[in-house]
């Protein structure tokens, strides 16, 4: 088969993947929503798919996909490797096992599906060498941890919904301490990035004629802690005194933005610049370091400094990383300030007011979802892209890929998945509107949790950060938690049992299903 067409099936078979997932899944967001009646299907797979899309705006820095991406060492992935045919098979393993698991409607993970697919077909072609153990490791200890927090934090909140409404004056004190830690905790979460006026900044002195655009095109890249790099090229003087245009005399300064408190060396940034640099056959070299004044911004092409006259707060709201926490803290805010008022509610006003909270609790998971699995499927897209050679690392992944992935996932979503909604939202317990709403609170408090934590150990030397967990063993383990507040027995144990039974196998399955889908399609000489 022809390379670019290669190349194009692997990306259709990826969104297509995306959208199986999105219908697979569509339980995950909307059972809740739809066993307690406070949408009808038709309106909560719209919700759960908007939702999903809005995902697109709010996880920027992609960690989830470049976690999948390198689940397979990068050197397996260089096109003089030609791995497109084990990507396109482990795409065929995983689309394969998510159509049987939902035709038998069992909510089976889409992630570790894709996961296992993936890494089994490249360990049919290259053995384990070219597996990162250390991230299929991650994963599949987070088949027990995510469902697990997931339940104990479902549990607790709906202990103190629960005591909220039969207690009064000392759960209003918890109440207010547990609004006091939320504010205290999203304020220390948030990132307060300074402006690119006043950043450090670095001096480099091309050696040899290169265009702008060539420049920009390398110099311009995120990484796990430095982000939104902007190159700023000046034009040089040349000996009359008039600007020299030529571009042997551009000097690229470029200008990099800190985490808060994750603060690197200088000798870091440079030694990435100069890396990218040598690998696209730039010579260069530091001639200075030094700060950019105020005043000097104007001398500069400053037109990757987008919404540099944003005011300064709408910066850190709007900031990708800083938006899911103020959302998933607001929430929790309405719930605190709610529980204030429970006490002296009559069973049905608060049981409407739970319906209306749910609302809210609904979005935030289908936003966990959105932005945690459409990001699986972008990592996989990105290593088909880097293995077709048209871009070079996985901080080049072009726009449309997380667009196109999460609009994939969205559709998903609005087609349903029925078979999976009956099981997730009767057969494991009954929820009732307030269970829903701590159900799916303590889902997204996960999903988001987990979507930027670091792994617990460095893999290939290097730190990595997004754990890619499943949000159906998350949102199960909340339903779970909830149920367990009635009485233990209320949790139908069986339907559990074969729910765990199913989460532990689907790697396996989906790495056997890749590694003999590849080795059929080596056999036949496709």
């Amino acid at each position: 088969m022809d390379y670019s067409i290669l190349l194009i099936s692997v990306i259709a078979l990826a969104l297509i993947f995306d959208f199986i997932n999105g219908f697979h899944d569509a339980a995950n967001s909307i059972a809740t929503v739809v066993s307690t009646k406070v949408l009808t299907p038709f309106q909560a797979v719209v919700w759960a798919a908007f939702f999903n899309f809005v995902a697109f705006f709010i996880f920027k820095d992609h960690s989830v996909a470049t976690t999948i991406a390198k689940s397979v060492k990068e050197s397996y992935i260089a096109t003089t490797n030609n791995p497109l045919p084990m990507i396109f098979s482990g795409l065929v393993a995983a689309i394969t096992w998510n159509l049987i698991t939902w035709w038998y409607g069992i909510p089976s993970s889409s992630s570790h599906t894709l996961i296992g697919g993936f890494a089994g077909a490249f360990l049919a072609a290259f053995g384990w060498d070219a597996i990162n153990g250390g991230i299929i490791a991650a994963t599949a200890i987070f088949i027990f941890i995510a469902p697990i927090a997931g339940m104990l934090m479902s549990y607790l909140i709906s202990v103190w919904f629960l005591n909220s409404f039969r207690k009064g004056p000392f759960m209003k004190m918890v109440s207010l301490s547990i609004i006091a830690l939320v504010i205290f905790a999203v304020l220390n979460v948030l990132e307060f990035k300074k402006d690119y006026v006043g950043g450090s900044s670095y001096t480099l002195q091309l050696n040899h004629a290169v265009s702008k655009d060539d420049l920009k095109k390398q110099l311009t890249f995120k990484t796990e802690d430095l982000k939104e790099y902007a190159a700023l090229v000046k034009v040089g003087k040349d000996s009359t005194g008039a600007d020299d245009t030529s571009e042997t005399n551009y000097v690229v300064r470029v200008d990099y933005l800190k985490k808060l408190g994750e603060r690197q060396e200088n000798t870091a940034l440079t030694a990435a610049m100069m890396e990218k640099l040598e690998n696209a056959g730039i010579v260069a070299e530091v001639v200075e370091t030094h700060r950019i004044l105020d005043d000097s911004i104007d001398r500069y092409d400053t037109s990757n400094l987008k919404s540099s006259f944003e005011p300064y707060w709408m910066k850190v709201v709007f900031h990708g990383s800083n938006f899911k926490w103020i959302l998933l803290g607001f929430i929790v805010l309405v719930m605190g300030v709610f529980t204030l008022f429970l006490s002296s509610m009559q069973n049905s006003k608060a049981n409407a007011s739970f319906k209306k909270l749910q609302l809210f609790s609904s979005a935030a998971f289908s936003i966990g979802h959105g932005g945690n699995d459409a990001q699986k499927v972008m990592g996989i897209i990105t290593v088909a892209l880097i293995a077709g050679g048209q871009i070079t690392s996985l901080t080049e992944m072009p726009t449309w890929v997380p667009l196109s992935c999460y609009a994939a996932i969205a559709l998903g979503t609005m087609s349903g998945g029925w078979k999976i909604v009956k099981t997730m939202g009767a057969k494991i317990t009954k929820v009732t509107p307030f269970e829903g709403v701590a159900a799916e609170t303590a889902g997204a408090i996960t999903l988001f949790f987990t979507e930027g934590l670091k792994f617990p150990w460095k893999v290939g030397g290097e730190v990595i950060k997004g754990i890619p967990v499943s949000t159906t063993h998350t949102i199960t383990g909340s339903i779970i938690g909830v149920g367990i507040t009635k009485r233990v027995s209320a949790v139908k144990w069986g339907v559990t049992g074969k729910l765990l039974v199913a989460w532990i196998i689907t790697i396996p399955i989906s790495a056997l299903m890749g590694a003999l889908i590849y080795w059929l399609f080596q056999f036949i000489g496709s």
